[in-house]
Parts: C-alpha cells; structure tokens; sequence
C-alpha cells in the first residue's frame, strides 16, 4: 500500500534552500546571511519560518547567530560533524567494538596518506611528540602521556591533510573516553603495555620518516589492533554478571 504523502514545512524548504546555497558554493565559511526579513521577502515566506530555520541551523551547527549582528554561515563545522554522530551512536546503543572499528579505518587509512604527503618540518615536529610521549609513559604521568599520545594521532591526521579524518578521530576519541574512564590507563594497567605502545608508537613514527605508506598502515592497523582488544575486553568485563 502506498503511504501518504506528508507536506513539507515551510521552514524546511527554507532550511534545504540555504543547505543548497552552500553545496553551490553560493554561500561560504563567515558568510552573513540577510536579515530575517530580506530572507522571507526572497523566499516567499513568513519571518516566522525564517526564524524557525535559523533556529534549526544553528542547532545542527552551521549557523552562527551574533548578538546584533545577524546570522553566519559558521566559520568551523567540527560540532556540526562530532554531535550528530555521537548522539546517534549513544542512542543507537551500539557496541563499543564498533567505535574502535571505525577508528581502526580512519586512522590505518589517515597514517597511509600521511607517508605519503609527510615533510622533513613534519617529522621533526612528530619526533618531538614521541619524546615527550615516550618520557611520560615511562615516568607514570598518565595524564602527560595521554595528552601526548593524542597530540600523535591528531597530528598524524593534519598531515594526511583530511579534514573529515581528523573530526571523526576527535569523535571517536570523544566516545572512547565517555565510555572507559580513563581509557588510556586502562591499557596501562598491565604493565608490559607500557613498553608496547613505547614500541608501536615508535614503529609508526619509523614508517612515517621513512615515508612508507604500506609500512605506517601495518603498524597503525598493530597498534589499534592492541587497542581494540583492551577496549573491548575491558568493556565486557565491566558488565554486569546476570
């Protein structure tokens, strides 16, 4: 049987037309939108539906509304990406197998292109980074070395030079820690995984100087390999008996 069809709301119409505008390129980053009242004159509808549409849009974080100065098309979208996705998965109720998942290709495919685009100024910056990290991990400053450790596998994004590998990475990242408390030192938490990650950090930043994707993609994939089986396992042994 055919289901009716529902009418579209105007605000609606008014929110896939500004959507559009920008996949046109006709409206960009910083952009000021017209007012609320050039902007129903244009469209042929009330100011209320315009109000409602900004509303919307500034909830799904791509407009900025300023104080008395009107509204913006936002300059960055990392909310915009990182929020719906979250929510998405935490109302889901998904596995936290399937974060890790998901990690494992951003960051085995991000650490590829990152060979292959790395420079020498990249490099030094990376070794810099891995001191520190190592220096911390081996003196026992978990909170040093997680930020370290993080500071890592962003930058290894920024060389990738991918802006959507980056905030899901940081969304990820963000889900790891709502759902294992200290998840770093829950890996710490045998000792000799202190000097595999020392080791695995250390193995992808060889790769990464040496400029070999295929080399970089094979110890990420080890390195979130060893992730994912303390993640998981750590989650499974925090349920509940029944």
């Amino acid at each position: 049987m055919f289901k009716p069809i529902k009418s579209k709301k105007i605000y609606e119409s008014v929110i896939e037309e500004v959507q559009q505008m920008i996949i046109e390129g006709t409206l960009s980053k910083g952009d000021k939108l017209p007012t609320e009242r050039d902007l129903a004159e244009q469209l042929n509808v009330s100011r209320t539906s315009v109000r409602e549409a900004m509303r919307a849009l500034e909830v799904l974080g791509i407009v900025q509304v300023k104080q008395g100065g009107g509204n913006f098309i936002k300059e960055q979208f990392d909310d915009a990406l990182v929020e719906p996705l979250s929510m998405m998965f935490i109302l889901n109720q998904s596995h936290p197998r399937e974060i890790v998942e998901l990690r494992r290709i951003i960051e085995v495919e991000s650490v590829y292109r990152a060979a292959e685009r790395i420079s020498d100024e990249d490099i030094k910056e990376l070794r810099v980074i891995i001191d520190q990290l190592n220096i911390h991990t081996k003196s026992r400053n978990e909170i040093k070395s997680a930020e370290y450790d993080k500071e890592f596998h962003y930058s290894i994004c920024r060389i990738a030079d991918n802006y959507l590998f980056s905030n899901i990475l940081n969304m990820v990242s963000n889900l790891m820690d709502v759902l294992i408390k200290d998840a770093r030192g829950t890996i710490l938490l045998k000792e000799h995984n202190r000097d595999v990650l020392i080791e695995q950090h250390e193995k992808i930043f060889r790769a990464l100087a040496a400029r070999n994707p295929q080399g970089a993609a094979d110890a990420m994939k080890e390195h979130i390999e060893l992730i994912f089986d303390e993640y998981v396992s750590s989650i499974e042994e925090r349920k509940p008996s029944v």
